[in-house]
């Protein structure tokens, strides 16, 4: 216990945990793994409290991508049975916004597959976004793919509070993911989104054939990336695509990563994401002990659990969850 409470104190201190430190997170013995997470709820709770952040995703457009990412079914060379179709309307998108209201879930998140997004449907986002600012004064993040410079600056001008482009995994195992697109491609549009004035939230997938080390490398190239916001997915394998029958991860291991990006990262909304369901099983109440924030319903092609059994299991944990009118007063102070 007393090393998990010293990285969490030094943690605090602003601190930064050395490469062997991180190593042994990752390796943290099961028998001490509620120790582990009680220290990384130090720091959790300094910065965030008991608060939960809640988030829906808003499947704007789906499959038809020309990319070759292996985890994805929604990829060029994906064989899964997933329904594929263009960009939504305005208005379907603004049902989801009010779903996302009357559920007083802070952030709605229009999430579109592709390379990048045309100037078409940049469009069709910034003309939904005013609305759903103006109906519902919802937190709105976009997450379209590669951008461009003046894209960015439009969605930000629309009201687009946060963009959301993945690293997904470490420069060293992106080849092995992908190939259509470079890592520095994905950095590029992090620091478009930045220059742009809105927040940028970058995340990984774990599981996917990675060392323990690309997982340090991981924390700490969002860390150096500045993130504000970071989705920690866990892989759902999906049948049809290249990482098919990879099962690599046990729920106590999620926890230590967990653990790991938020000593890492202390101040920064870590998100409990994608594949939370199948890999940390009756363990994801724990995730809440490190993570301050989760998506709510359905993930993209993957589905999650019922809302109200998430909203049962934050409340059945003693967490409070952020209201829509918290998170407005939030955006105002920003």
């Amino acid at each position: 216990m007393y090393k998990w409470m010293e990285f969490a104190d030094r943690v605090l201190k602003g601190e930064t945990l050395t490469n062997s430190e991180a190593h042994e997170v990752l390796d943290c013995p099961d028998d001490e793994i509620l120790l582990l997470m009680h220290a990384a709820f130090q720091v959790r709770q300094k910065y965030y409290g008991k608060k939960v952040k809640l988030n829906m995703i808003m499947n704007a457009k789906s499959g038809l991508c020309p990319e070759n990412c292996g985890y994805c079914a929604q990829s060029s060379i994906s064989t899964a049975p997933i329904d594929s179709y263009r960009m939504i309307d305005k208005n379907a998108m603004l049902e989801g916004a009010k779903r996302a209201h009357d559920l007083d879930i802070g952030t709605y998140c229009i999430v579109a597959s592709g390379r990048g997004p045309s100037n078409r449907e940049v469009n069709q986002v910034v003309e939904a976004v005013k609305e759903i600012k103006d109906t519902y004064g919802l937190k709105i993040c976009a997450c379209l793919g590669l951008l461009k410079a003046d894209q960015a600056e439009r969605l930000k001008e629309a009201g687009v509070d946060r963009y959301n482009h993945n690293l997904n995994t470490s420069e060293r195992n992106h080849e092995n993911i992908t190939t259509s697109h470079t890592y520095d491609d994905r950095i590029g549009t992090v620091e478009k989104v930045k220059k742009a004035e809105m927040s940028p939230c970058s995340g990984v997938i774990v599981g996917m054939k990675e060392t323990k080390q690309d997982v340090v490398n991981m924390a700490g190239s969002l860390k150096a990336l500045d993130a504000d916001s970071i989705p920690v997915n866990f892989l759902h394998a999906i049948d049809g695509t290249p990482l098919e029958g990879v099962h690599e991860l046990d729920p106590l291991y999620c926890l230590k990563v967990l653990a790991l990006f938020r000593f890492v990262n202390p101040t920064k909304e870590i998100r409990v994401s994608g594949g939370r369901e199948v890999n940390l099983r009756s363990l994801q109440p724990f995730s809440l002990y490190a993570a301050n924030s989760i998506f709510v319903g359905d993930y993209l092609t993957t589905a999650g659990q019922e809302d109200n059994e998430d909203i049962k299991m934050l409340k059945d944990c003693g967490f409070e969850i952020e209201t829509v009118e918290e998170m407005k007063e939030s955006l105002e102070q920003a």
